[in-house]
């Protein structure tokens, strides 16, 4: 005698299924969106050159694309190579004790090792470019690097967070030659507030920045 239909069988093996289904999907998003390393808010390594970005951005004006060459082109965003610093400190403070690694790095060749502060997970397709030339301005994502001695992961960085502005982009646009400038309040054109001008750009950049899950998973 039968317990069970073929049916029941049935309709037991796909809940069976679909329950294993959301177990795997909730022990990987607990794994992926609870652990602080996921946003890594607060995440500031030491550097093996105590580089401060509070001094050379803040107090000598240096722009972000003066070391960071590529993000207006590329994907991804560059780490500046050792002639970058060398440029000015091979008479600037060229024997300061603080800058041996710099040095030792010049001289044999090998790259600093410096180690990645933003990081977004692997499965998040992020592209610099598309964003700086759209105006989206380096404050927007790492926060007042030109007040900070030390660079901290500020922003969350987390799926929430970029859905936020991709539904509203005009809160983060800016002209381009305002893309490095770190403050938040940036000149409008005359006769323009910030918002007008956002929602122009905006309009005029047919910006329609992408909700669906294709737009950043690939």
């Amino acid at each position: 005698m039968l317990i069970f239909t073929k049916r029941a069988d049935a309709c037991l093996a796909r809940a069976a299924i679909g329950a294993i289904l959301f177990a795997v999907l909730l022990v990987a998003g607990i794994y992926y969106y609870c652990p602080p390393q996921y946003t890594r808010v607060g995440y500031a390594p030491k550097q093996p050159v105590a580089f401060s970005h509070a001094q050379h951005v803040g107090q000598l004006g240096m722009s972000c694309l003066y070391c960071h060459t590529s993000v207006e082109e590329s994907p991804h965003a560059n780490v500046p190579p050792t002639q970058t610093c060398m440029n000015c400190h091979q008479t600037i403070k060229a024997d300061s004790p603080l800058l041996a690694a710099v040095r030792a790095s010049w001289s044999s060749g090998q790259p600093i090792a410096w180690k990645r502060v933003h990081k977004t997970p692997d499965y998040v397709s992020f592209d610099h470019a598309v964003h700086v030339r759209r105006g989206v301005g380096c404050v927007s994502c790492h926060g007042k690097v030109d007040e900070m001695p030390v660079v901290v992961h500020e922003k969350t960085l987390s799926m929430g967070w970029c859905l936020d502005c991709h539904r509203h982009p005009e809160n983060h646009l800016r002209p381009p030659g305002e893309v490095t400038n770190l403050t938040l309040d940036w000149p409008p054109p005359p006769g323009r507030s910030q918002r007008e001008f956002s929602l122009l750009m905006k309009e005029e950049l047919k910006i329609k920045a992408p909700l669906e899950c294709a737009g950043c998973h690939r």
